[in-house]
């Protein structure tokens, strides 16, 4: 295998079973270099699994899997990412300034510990024991411990679940700045707005397969349309400008 100038991972006819349970049935997937990608879809939609097999931590039972053109298994492929996962068990009594520097020690040329505070929003929070943290604030710090390696290829598997508006909005910061430097961003969430907010392309799961792929605009686009008739006082001009509403006409009577 060798690493293509443009992909920086792939899927290709990738299947997994557990047990009965088919998690994925033939996906092919490809994220391109300095691309924020979203997996959209339902629980159980096979978003965590193609997670799970870009970063070799499952194996497919059927079709092909690359991390910069090689077995994601490979620590040189593994040194190149960073990683925030739905669920993290980290030593509650560590503080977090400390697995800051455990994390990015494992790393040949990581981020000053300063910088990835700052970028995660966590500056304040150096100095206190990981379990004495909010859910929330938890998050931050995953976020943190993922990006203060400087990977090229970040996995964000629903990042911004238990964050209020606010840090949300600011993780969607980091990851926008992250996105213009150079670094390519695989996002797994539930929201279509998180999806609009971020990504450049957008491939949408369900029961293990790609439904459809593409822009946020272009998916909307394939939606078919509803046709609502009503009585109203409300300007015609007004709505047609509402995001949702492909044109208006009048009728008096």
């Amino acid at each position: 295998m060798t690493e293509s100038p443009t992909a920086v991972a792939r899927l290709a006819g990738a299947v997994k079973r557990y047990d009965k349970h088919l998690a994925l049935d033939g996906v092919d997937l490809v994220l391109r270099r300095g691309e924020l990608l979203a997996l959209l879809g339902p629980n159980g939609a096979g978003k965590s699994t193609s997670i799970g097999l870009l970063l070799g931590l499952i194996r497919p039972d059927a079709g092909h899997v690359e991390l910069f053109g090689v077995d994601p298994q490979r620590i040189d492929a593994r040194r190149r990412i960073g990683v925030m996962l739905q669920s993290s068990n980290l030593p509650p009594t560590l503080r977090v300034g400390e697995l800051l520097r455990l994390t990015a020690s494992y790393y040949p040329a990581p981020r000053p510990l300063a910088e990835s505070a700052a970028l995660a929003g966590i500056a304040d929070l150096l100095k206190r024991p990981y379990g004495k943290l909010s859910g929330g604030q938890q998050r931050r710090v995953q976020f943190a411990l993922a990006l203060c390696g400087r990977p090229e290829l970040l996995f964000l598997d629903e990042p911004t679940v238990g964050m209020d508006i606010d840090a949300r909005q600011k993780l969607w910061a980091a990851m926008r700045r992250l996105v213009a430097d150079g670094c390519s961003v695989v996002l797994t969430t539930h929201y279509l707005e998180e999806a609009e907010a971020l990504a450049q392309r957008v491939v949408v799961l369900d029961k293990g397969r790609v439904l459809s792929e593409g822009s946020v605009d272009e998916l909307r686009a394939k939606v078919a349309l509803s046709r609502i008739r009503c009585v109203s006082d409300l300007d015609a001009a007004a709505v047609a400008r509402w995001p949702q509403v492909a044109s208006v006409s009048c009728a008096d009577g």
